[in-house]
């Protein structure tokens, strides 16, 4: 059955990830959209949904978003890069509601700063086994040459609070030695964990390659939307309205704290 396109300005945007990393969409998001309230869903029983298959990935994304619909979301925005390779499609032939993925505004952004060199994809496992970026530059700008690699312990090292340490400059350096070789004009975070160590990532791949995140990528082309169909919150009083996470309410907002900058309230524990 399909759901009706909803159209209630003072409804909230959905946004979900498979755990604390589409915080730090939501950050952006925040940024971009002041007035705007958000629910937010992060599938921390689940994560990470870089090492699943592709199958199981589709699956949880129609329960989320499912889930949100629930909630009279106007607008679903996935923050998760895995989801967004693999399940975005499937979910936007399935719901009739406006739904983001953070894949082709961050192609776009790394496309706009091409200058004759490289551009470099970095993310999980399964987002580079799809080769969605790497595929949706060609059909963009098909005479683009791209580098991927994946990093898998980028994100346990965020999660565990040592995106800091000598450890992870070391871990960075291993992964990131082949962009070293090429000459690269961006450099796509295909992870939304990944800004965390931006520092660090910059520092190994050299201060002319442009960095970009999914977050304020993404939240251009959410804004641009909202205004051309008239769907502003016109509320006074916006907020983060609830987080829904699977499992460990305590440890997400202990971690979601640093992704976001504050202290979380109403971190709801639910089950898919």
């Amino acid at each position: 059955m399909r759901l009706p396109l909803l159209s209630n300005n003072n409804q909230s945007i959905g946004v979900f990830d498979s755990g604390l990393g589409g915080l730090t969409v939501l950050k952006s998001l925040e940024t971009q959209l002041p007035n705007e309230s958000f629910i937010y869903f992060g599938d921390t029983a689940h994560v990470p949904y870089g090492s699943k298959s592709i199958q199981t990935v589709q699956n949880y994304s129609n329960q989320i978003t499912q889930f949100l619909l629930n909630h009279n979301v106007k607008i679903i925005v996935i923050a998760c890069n895995t989801a967004s390779s693999v399940a975005s499609k499937l979910l936007r032939n399935k719901f009739d509601i406006p739904i983001f993925e953070v894949v082709t505004p961050s192609v776009k952004q790394a496309i706009s700063y091409y200058r004759n060199g490289k551009i470099g994809i970095i993310g999980t496992q399964s987002t580079i086994a799809s080769n969605s970026y790497v595929e949706k530059i060609i059909t963009l700008s098909p005479h683009i040459k791209t580098v991927q690699q994946a990093c898998p312990l980028f994100v346990p090292l965020i999660e565990e609070n040592w995106h800091k340490t000598d450890i992870a400059k070391d871990v960075a350096s291993i992964y990131l030695k082949p962009f070293t070789r090429n000459h690269l004009d961006a450099l796509v975070l295909g992870c939304t964990h990944y800004p965390i160590m931006e520092t660090i990532i910059q520092s190994i791949v050299g201060a002319s390659v442009k960095l970009i995140s999914s977050g304020p990528a993404v939240s251009k082309v959410v804004k641009k939307f909202l205004i051309e169909n008239n769907l502003q919150n016109d509320s006074t009083n916006p907020k983060v309205e609830a987080f829904f996470v699977t499992d460990l309410p305590q440890k997400f907002d202990e971690l979601g704290s640093q992704f976001l900058g504050r202290s979380l309230k109403n971190v709801n524990h639910i089950k898919l």
